[in-house]
């Protein structure tokens, strides 16, 4: 029994560490749980550890179930309004594929980026332009198409580029408690971008649930493949009423050692910084306020694929030295939450939100010996959310969660172009935005999470949005520089319906029906890139009458949670109407602008693990993704752009049931993709070989680290990464992959 007690801590998924709260038991027919309220005294008390005990780095428990997994767990969100489920839900009860990448699995992966971060999960993949940079595809989609929040709050706003970009790696892993990743349509709960799916980043902060304390850590990481070196310091402490946590972090990456004995690709340097500061304090037993402020700058950055491409080179490819200094992302928020006495008639808990967010980016372009283009913007963007939930499960009715939202955007943008041959002063030029763009988009949500039957749970919702834009681009019609402005309002109602049918206690069947949306961005319609440059009226026109997307997204699943084994395994099919991509301009087939054409998307994955013995386990997960879209001539189909290739892991570990100790070796195995879309034979991104195919690849990978000391207040990790030295690109990316990578890692915990 007592291998038996082990085994039940040591399971565990690879793609989702878990979270610290358990499962409340099965209610009776006709009831839900109830939404979990968080008064003074916790639900569930995190003990601080003994002063000659080991030091937890992260979980509560090991290796938790899919009940013990919550989408809304953290300590600092009472039910779960910021989750990116808006409530509580365990991954097993939750009708979509769900993960989530707790601060454990943080750790043991060394995450320095957030690239490093979400890599590796099931179904995602992570493209990068460059070094530095990070776009995460879910569901075949990625960009703009996938939302990200940090806190709750969007980071997608109107300058999100579509295609590979780099925002989502312009978080600090060294302040992230977990993540969330909910495949799927989201946008009935946050409205435009969540077609693909929803990341929530949930950042750390002191625990309230914990007597009064104070602490303090230190982390450095020292790659070998690019000779990066990574540090990290954290404060944090509670005291009375009152709770803070900061820190601050820098890095420094050097070019990379793409393997294969091919040596270092030029252009993947950069330099980053970051810091970020939490103050939480209760009012009374069961309301608090937080006031964060997070900054994060990275210096020098460059676009890889915009210098020579090395290996993934073809004939007639034009060289543009691109750099971005600084690439930058501040937020700032002040949230009230808590939870009622139980007589509020409207609602039992409730979170209220502003924000102010600032993306600041500065671009350097060597376009050729006498001309460089400088320029930057800056997004300002200003932002009210508000949520609540009111628990009606008493008369059978369920959880019901309803609120608000609303972003209002104003960019500031400039751009010169010199002759660095002469002395003649810099010239304006149109920047990348309209230096007077504006835009706002608001929304009102609300969904129904009630059990029909003792075994059969739906959860359903409807989302009404509407977004407006406006600026004055600067295109070149006729050879002459032209001011056009436009106008743009956009609206659409959205609806989902989510259903988990328990077969046993140990299989879930779920499935549901998802509906998303995105309206068109400042950056589609006004974005000053090459394939908008060109001297003809109709592109300037086409461009700014691209229509909104609206997807429908079908699922069916199932989800087994046994003693032994834990598996999700879904279905998808993705349908796009009016999806936004480029198409070639009529009259000019080499010049390419914005359009739309319907697209289709299906794919499968699986994700699991098996317990072999105390604390050793196989785990593994599999992702398969089919995209096509109408012909740009409406002729026939053409694979979607950027299509993921079928990929997989492989792995098994094992670890203490006090987490001080594991080991963990696992396999990456990509397929050969040969499905391009004509655009893509024209990006230096893409591998042209006689075949037009980016090669399949597989990397063999392990992972160790131990806790050590009286206390057990150091730890020391080594990871070694690709270790037979493969050559492999991911698909779509402007920088090769690493090659042979040793990572080593020391914490200390006080």
């Amino acid at each position: 029994m007592e291998c038996n007690r082990h085994a039940r801590a040591s399971l565990i998924w690879l793609a989702t560490v878990g979270s610290l709260f358990a499962q409340p038991p099965v209610p009776p027919e006709g009831t839900l749980p109830p939404v979990e309220v968080r008064p003074a005294e916790p639900t569930i008390a995190i003990e601080p550890p003994p002063a000659d005990g080991p030091i937890d780095f992260g979980t509560e428990l090991s290796f938790p179930s899919l009940s013990e997994q919550v989408l809304g767990g953290s300590t600092l969100d009472p039910g779960g309004l910021n989750s990116a489920f808006r409530g509580e839900k365990s991954l097993f009860d939750q009708s979509n594929l769900s993960t989530i990448v707790d601060s454990q699995l943080l750790r043991e992966k060394m995450s320095a980026d957030m690239f490093r971060a979400i890599q590796y999960e099931v179904g995602v993949l992570v493209q990068a332009t460059g070094r530095g940079q990070a776009s995460v595809f879910l569901h075949g989609v990625t960009g703009q198409q996938v939302l990200v929040l940090v806190d709750g709050i969007r980071m997608n706003n109107t300058v999100l580029r579509a295609g590979p970009n780099q925002y989502f790696n312009t978080v600090d892993p060294g302040q992230v408690e977990r993540i969330e990743v909910i495949r799927g349509a989201g946008s009935v709960l946050y409205g435009s971008d969540a077609i693909g799916g929803v990341i929530n980043i949930v950042t750390r902060g002191a625990d309230p649930y914990r007597a009064d304390y104070s602490a303090g850590s230190f982390r450095q990481y020292l790659s070998s493949a690019d000779s990066a070196s990574y540090s990290r310091a954290n404060i944090e402490g509670w005291v009375g009423d009152s709770g803070l946590f900061a820190g601050g972090s820098y890095m420094n990456v050097n070019d990379v050692d793409i393997g294969g004995g091919l040596g270092r690709q030029p252009a993947t340097n950069y330099r980053q910084n970051a810091g970020d500061i939490k103050y939480n304090r209760l009012i009374g037993d069961n309301q608090m306020l937080t006031f964060a402020f997070q900054h994060f700058e990275q210096q020098d950055l460059p676009r890889s694929d915009r210098f020579a491409p090395f290996v993934f080179n073809r004939p007639g490819n034009t060289l543009r030295p691109t750099f971005f200094d600084p690439q930058q992302r501040d937020l700032a928020y002040i949230r009230w939450q808590g939870i009622t006495d139980g007589d509020n008639p409207l609602y039992d808990v409730f979170s209220l939100t502003t924000s102010y967010s600032l993306t600041k980016e500065g671009t350097t372009e060597l376009r050729s010996p006498t001309r460089t283009d400088v320029g930057e913007f800056e997004n300002h963007v200003f932002g009210f959310t508000m949520a609540l939930a009111r628990n009606m499960t008493d008369q059978g009715l369920g959880v019901f969660t309803y609120g608000a939202d609303y972003y209002y955007e104003d960019i500031d943008a400039f751009r010169t172009t010199d002759n660095p041959t002469n002395a003649a002063p810099p010239v304006p030029i149109a920047p990348q935005y309209p230096d007077d763009s504006l835009a706002d988009r608001a929304g009102v949500f609300a969904q129904w999470d009630v059990t029909l039957t003792q075994r059969l749970n739906a959860v359903v919702g409807v989302r009404y949005e509407n977004s407006n834009l406006s600026g004055t681009p600067i295109f070149t019609v006729g050879g002459v520089p032209t001011a056009t402005f436009f106008d743009r309002t956009y609206q659409d109602w959205v609806a989902s319906c989510g259903l988990t049918y328990s077969v046993t206690d140990q299989i879930n069947l779920v499935g549901g029906y998802y509906e998303g949306y995105r309206a068109p961005t400042t950056d589609d319609l006004t974005a000053n890139n090459t394939f908008l440059q060109n001297n003809q009226q109709s592109p300037v026109l086409e461009a700014l009458a691209v229509q909104p997307e609206q997807s429908r997204t079908y699922e069916i699943g199932a989800k087994y949670n046994g003693d032994r084994l834990r598996l999700q395994i879904m279905e998808w099919w993705l349908f796009i109407d009016d999806f936004i991509t480029r198409v070639p301009q009529a009259t000019n087939p080499n010049n390419f602008l914005l359009g739309n054409r319907d697209a289709y998307l299906n794919g499968t994955e699986l994700a699991g693990e098996y317990l072999l013995d105390c604390n050793y386990s196989l785990y593994g997960n599999f992702a398969y993704t089919f995209g096509r879209q109408d012909n740009n001539d409406f002729t026939g189909q053409v694979p979607v752009s950027r299509i993921p290739p079928t990929q997989g892991v492989i792995g098994a570990r094992w670890r203490a049931s006090d987490l001080r100790t594991y080991v963990d070796a696992y396999t990456w195995l990509v397929n050969r993709q040969d499905r391009y879309n004509p655009v893509n034979l024209t990006d230096s991104r893409f591998y042209v070989n006689r075949d037009a195919a980016t090669p399949g690849f597989g990397t063999l990978n392990l992972r160790c680290g131990t806790t050590f000391g009286e206390c057990g207040n150091h730890r020391l990790s080594l990871n070694l990464e690709n270790i037979t030295d493969k050559f492999y690109r991911v698909l779509g990316s402007g920088v090769d992959g690493t090659g042979f990578n040793a990572l080593l890692g020391y914490e200390f915990v006080q």
